[in-house]
């Protein structure tokens, strides 16, 4: 007659099940697909999250396999999104949602082509890049301004003087200035331009008192001496220019940044989507990836899934009475 296992024998034999099938699933899980992923940017070669993407997809090549860099730029970042969203939800298409086409467009544009909160599997947050809220030298020089309390308090005591430049309608700069006219309770004419380059130069050549422009792009001028940096607009100050202070240190609360992060098609099956996270992730806690972005001003932010889709849901509520407020409209 057969002896039965004793308690202790059945214990170690179902520990011994359990260690194998969590070794086989992470040796398939160290294995790359067997296709290439799809990464689609919803904006043109180039820019800081192309050049931000195609890092992550060097970096991940070992655990996940090629991932193809795919750039579809369109309707302000909806075209490619829309791509994504759309797209089989099997783990072979991801793509960037940035601040632009999770928080602002949905309340910018009359009709979107896909629902933001609903059409997307987060995977991680991948970078934040503070604004910074600049003036032009011997602008402030001239009108005796050092800080952003010294702002507020020449527009108070001179309405309808000050002006802010952006680039354009609804962009992140023009929102972030409606937001702190909001808070500050000032008023500054709003000039927009076609595109943050002209508004800069705007700024750099005096048509325009301040504006709130990317501390990548600002930085240079900032250097040089050309800008003024009265404030980064993140809760805390920036790691590459610790002296400027940040915002909410005059206006409690105060947060608005850049920042991008990846996503799946909504349904993409939990094991695919642990997969990319646990992938994606590594690659954004690697020195040489810290390294690469600060050359960009820009901070890697890994984050779970759910706190990933928290932060959107956020962003995309705190948006929407500043669109609203500012009259922006995209037909």
């Amino acid at each position: 007659m057969r002896t039965l296992p004793t308690f202790t024998q059945r214990a170690w034999l179902n520990a011994a099940i359990a260690l194998l099938a969590f070794l086989n699933i992470h040796a398939i899980q160290a294995q790359p697909l067997d296709k290439p992923i799809r990464l689609v940017v919803p904006y043109a070669p180039g820019g800081p999250i192309d050049v931000t993407a195609r890092s992550l997809a060097e970096r991940v090549k070992d655990s996940l396999g090629v991932v193809i860099i795919d750039n579809k730029p369109g309707a302000g970042g909806n075209l490619g999104v829309d791509i994504v969203a759309k797209a089989p939800a099997d783990g072979y298409t991801i793509g960037i949602a940035a601040v632009a086409t999770h928080a602002i467009n949905p309340w910018l544009f009359s009709k979107m082509p896909f629902n933001a909160a609903t059409d997307f599997a987060p995977i991680t947050q991948m970078v934040r890049v503070p604004n910074v809220l600049v003036m032009n030298a011997d602008t402030a020089q001239r009108l005796k301004i050092n800080s952003v309390s010294d702002l507020i308090a020449y527009g108070k005591a001179n309405p309808g003087k000050l002006n802010v430049g952006s680039g354009g309608n609804g962009s992140a700069g023009h929102l972030a200035a409606e937001m702190f006219k909001r808070d500050a309770g000032i008023y500054a004419v709003h000039i927009p331009y076609n595109g943050g380059n002209p508004a800069q130069l705007a700024l750099l050549s005096g048509q325009v008192d301040f504006n709130f422009d990317n501390l990548a792009t600002a930085a240079p001028n900032i250097k040089a001496g050309k800008l003024k940096a009265l404030a980064v607009t993140t809760a805390q100050r920036a790691s590459a220019l610790p002296d400027i202070p940040a915002m909410s240190e005059t206006l409690k609360g105060f947060e608005v940044d850049t920042w991008w992060g990846l996503v799946a098609p909504a349904n993409t099956p939990p094991a695919v989507m642990a997969r990319l996270h646990q992938a994606f992730s590594a690659a954004l806690a690697a020195p040489e990836t810290k390294a690469r972005f600060g050359m960009m001003m820009a901070e890697p932010v890994s984050s779970t899934p759910e706190q990933f889709a928290a932060f959107m849901k956020r962003e995309l509520a705190k948006y929407e009475p500043v669109v609203k407020a500012s009259g922006a409209k995209v037909d």
